[in-house]
C-alpha cells in the first residue's frame, strides 16, 4: 500500500479527563478523533490502559502509547496530532452520598472564622469612629450608634461580596469567571503541570530500567 493512499488519523488529546476506579482507558474516552468511518469505532474503542489497584490516582496517557497502540492495530496508519501531547486521567472512587454534620460544621466554622475577620479588620482601622465621626460631620450631632450608616454599610459588604465573586448560591450574573473561579484555575492549572512533569520522571525511570 503506497504512504500516499494510507488513511490518516487526526487527534486531539483532552487536557484532563475523570474516570472511575477500575474503569478502563479507551481512545474515545479521551481524546477527539477525526478519522474515515470505517475505522472511527475500532479507534474509539482501543484500549490504552487498564488501571491497577495499586495506580494512584493520577495516570498520565502520553501520545507515545497512542501511537504504539494504534500502530500495533493499524500499522499503515498516518498520526497527525493536535494540542497538548499527553491527557491527565484523574481516578475517582464512587461518590458517597454527604455527611449533612460536616456540611453544617463547616459552614459554622466558616461563618464564625469570615464573622471574626471583618470584625477584627473593623477594628483595626477603628470604623465605629470613623462612622460616628461622619454622621457628626453630616449632622452637627455625635451619637453612639448612627445606624443609618452602619445599617447600610453592613448590608453593602454583603451585596459587594455577592458581586464580587459573581455568584448567589448556584446562580451567576454573567459568564465572567470571579476571582476565587480564577485562582482555582491557576492552582489546577499549577497541580497539573507539577503531575505531568512527575509522571514523565517515572516513565523515563522505567525506560531506562528496561
Amino acid at each position: 500500500m503506497n504512504a500516499a493512499s494510507n488513511p490518516t488519523l487526526y487527534i486531539r488529546l483532552r487536557k484532563r479527563v475523570c474516570v472511575r476506579r477500575g474503569e478502563a482507558i479507551y481512545l474515545g474516552r479521551i481524546a477527539q478523533l477525526l478519522v474515515d468511518t470505517d475505522y472511527e469505532e475500532p479507534l474509539k474503542n482501543l484500549l490504552l490502559h487498564q488501571p491497577k489497584e495499586n495506580e494512584g490516582n493520577k495516570i498520565l496517557i502520553d501520545m507515545m502509547l497512542i501511537v504504539k497502540h494504534v500502530k500495533k492495530l493499524y500499522p499503515f496508519f498516518q498520526i497527525e496530532h493536535f494540542g497538548e501531547p499527553h491527557c491527565l486521567v484523574d481516578i475517582y472512587e464512587s461518590r458517597k452520598p454527604p455527611n449533612i454534620i460536616q456540611i453544617i460544621l463547616v459552614w459554622f466554622l466558616l461563618f464564625i472564622g469570615s464573622g471574626l475577620a471583618i470584625m477584627n479588620f473593623h477594628a483595626d482601622v477603628s470604623m465605629a469612629e470613623v462612622h460616628q465621626r461622619i454622621y457628626q460631620l453630616l449632622t452637627g450631632k455625635w451619637v453612639q450608634h448612627p445606624l443609618i450608616l452602619q445599617i447600610p454599610y453592613s448590608i453593602g459588604i454583603g451585596v459587594g461580596m455577592i458581586v464580587f465573586f459573581n455568584h448567589l448560591f448556584k446562580k451567576k450574573f454573567n459568564e465572567e469567571p470571579s476571582p476565587l473561579e480564577v485562582e482555582m484555575f491557576l492552582y489546577q492549572e499549577n497541580v497539573n503541570t507539577y503531575v505531568v512533569t512527575e509522571e514523565y520522571a517515572k516513565i523515563h525511570e522505567t525506560r531506562d530500567r528496561q
